[in-house]
């Protein structure tokens, strides 16, 4: 409202100076209170103009970040299989450059819409009050230029859902690449993917250049729409001047005010592109946000006093007709270390995301069995709160991440307790992570940065390990935990398997290396199998 307001008092102020300066002879000196009023005007309106930019960005940084935030959760809640799946890996390209189209939405657009819808009626009223007939060629020609947004808008449309489709199959491409640059390396293929990166690289650039060319084809056929409009205005304003029909102050005033009509829809057409593109960002973001989440109960159980059972469990894997894992059963409770071994593929890693209730089984069962009452009946991992029961499980990953802070922190954790120095310093020399602390430039207190910044994959590893050794969390899952590490550190990792065992906590451990399932007291082997319709399936025809 206060732009529209100061847009007339701006242009009356000029077409009455400029009036007063040609038609009367007005010198500076009069015209210097006007002339006064004139700059204040000028000013107000940058201001205004700042005020609408600066507050336009914190609201589309605050945006943006929320519904950043509530992604992220929303994935973490989806759970590792979704993550795992071709939706889950355009997650990231989503969350981070996706999403940042939506900032030109907010700063631009959306304040450029609005001032249309309060300051161009404003404009309209006072031109049609100083002049009926510039009032009419305003109201004639004003519809054409959302009629042409439209149609654009139709064009761009579609494109922006290529681009962003485009560019989160380049992200998801790039991620896969990235996580397996070691392998392709090793086997010498590391060149082979170059050509798929061009192409998809090409693609996106194809998809953005045709953004940006429906883009300044809009502007330009919005702009001499506009432009048209207004010399319409000012030819009939100045064949009136010429017969006398109208005064030069109501001509000048009303000139003024013609651009200003127009501006706003014009600016909202030139940012028409920035709204399909946070458009199209936020319906992908919202059809994340609306994917239904996996049932939970609210069963809550000691796993201190429990065991861990899996009964015929297998799992389909997405894109395979196969059970990855497939018909495995286990039980393992307190004072026990169990050993899943197995080809890779076999499911080793979805079996441990099936007994903490990560992954759902296509067959089979698991359950927490309590075992402090004869009377209790086993409770099926689906029914249990996910919180409670993920809070009594240590993870240990093949490589970890570490939240920035100290190692301390790190290994302690935020809220340390006053008997943590004796339990930190057996668990560092376990873990042999005293060697590492050692030869830190600020020993326990050396920072490190977010994701353990600083610190290689074997020294985050002994961190993880001596963290796991502290906790008094009474089930510890290591996730092949020796895959990446050396001799030194295979047999700190044995000892932490040993030890935890003895401390009379559930270990759970996936491993390759015949040391680590040595210290281990059984082994469980995994294998895949085909799900029975493929089994059945004829020759030649594809499950």
């Amino acid at each position: 409202m206060l732009a529209g307001v100061l847009v007339v008092a701006q242009a009356v102020l000029i077409g009455e100076t400029l009036g007063r300066a040609v038609h009367d002879g007005a010198r500076l000196g009069e015209l210097g209170p006007r002339v006064a009023w004139l700059a204040a005007v000028v000013a107000a309106r940058a201001v205004v103009s700042w005020c609408q930019e600066r507050y336009a960005v914190r609201a589309a940084a605050s945006t943006v970040a929320e519904l950043r935030e509530a992604l992220v959760i929303r994935a973490t809640a989806l759970g590792p299989r979704w993550r795992g799946s071709a939706r889950g890996t355009r997650l990231t390209t989503l969350a981070t450059t996706g999403l940042d189209a939506l900032e030109p939405y907010f700063v631009r657009y959306v304040p450029q819409l609005l001032l249309t819808a309060v300051v161009t009626p404003l404009l309209v009223v006072v031109v049609l009050g100083l002049d009926w007939v510039s009032g009419l060629v305003v109201i004639v020609t004003l519809p054409l230029v959302p009629l042409f947004m439209v149609l654009v808008g139709r064009l761009t449309q579609g494109v922006a859902e290529r681009r962003l489709a485009s560019l989160q199959r380049l992200g998801a491409q790039l991620l896969d690449l990235v996580a397996g640059l070691p392998t392709l390396r090793a086997f010498g293929r590391a060149e082979g993917p170059r050509e798929r990166v061009r192409a998809l690289g090409d693609a996106n650039r194809r998809a953005t250049m045709g953004t940006l060319r429906i883009a300044f084809l809009s502007g330009m056929v919005l702009e001499l729409l506009t432009t048209l409009s207004v010399a319409i205005v000012a030819v009939g304003i100045g064949l009136r001047l010429v017969d006398g029909r109208m005064d030069l102050v109501t001509g000048l005033t009303v000139l003024v005010l013609a651009p200003e009509v127009y501006l706003p829809l014009r600016q909202v057409g030139a940012q028409f592109h920035a709204s399909t593109d946070g458009i199209a960002a936020a319906s992908a973001a919202f059809e994340v946000l609306e994917e239904p989440l996996p049932e939970h109960g609210a069963a809550t159980v000691d796993l201190a006093r429990a065991r861990l059972v899996l009964d015929d469990v297998g799992v389909a894997a997405p894109g395979r007709a196969v059970l990855a894992p497939a018909h495995i059963s286990l039980a393992l409770g307190p004072g026990e270390a169990v050993a899943l071994v197995g080809p890779n593929g076999a499911g080793k890693s979805t079996a441990v995301q099936v007994v903490l209730g990560l992954v759902r089984p296509t067959r089979g069962r698991a359950v927490v069995v309590p075992t402090g009452d004869r009377d209790a009946e086993p409770v099926d991992v689906g029914a249990l709160d996910p919180e409670a029961f993920w809070a009594q499980v240590a993870w240990v990953p093949q490589r970890p991440d570490l939240g920035a802070g100290t190692v301390r922190e790190a290994v302690l954790g935020a809220s340390p307790s006053a008997d943590d120095d004796a339990r930190l310093a057996e668990a560092a020399r376990l873990a042999a992570l005293d060697e590492v602390v050692a030869s830190l430039p600020g020993g326990w207190d050396t920072r490190v940065g977010r994701g353990g910044l600083g610190l290689s994959v074997g020294q985050r590893q002994r961190v993880a390990l001596a963290a796991a050794l502290v906790s008094r969390r009474p089930v510890v899952v290591l996730d092949e935990p020796t895959a990446h590490l050396d001799d030194a550190s295979e047999e700190a990792v044995v000892r932490t398997v040993r030890a935890l065992r003895d401390e009379g906590r559930t270990v759970l451990v996936v491993a390759h290396r015949p040391a680590l399932v040595a210290a281990c007291d059984r082994t469980v082997e995994v294998r895949s199998a085909l799900l029975p319709q493929a089994a059945d399936a004829p020759a030649g025809v594809p499950a």
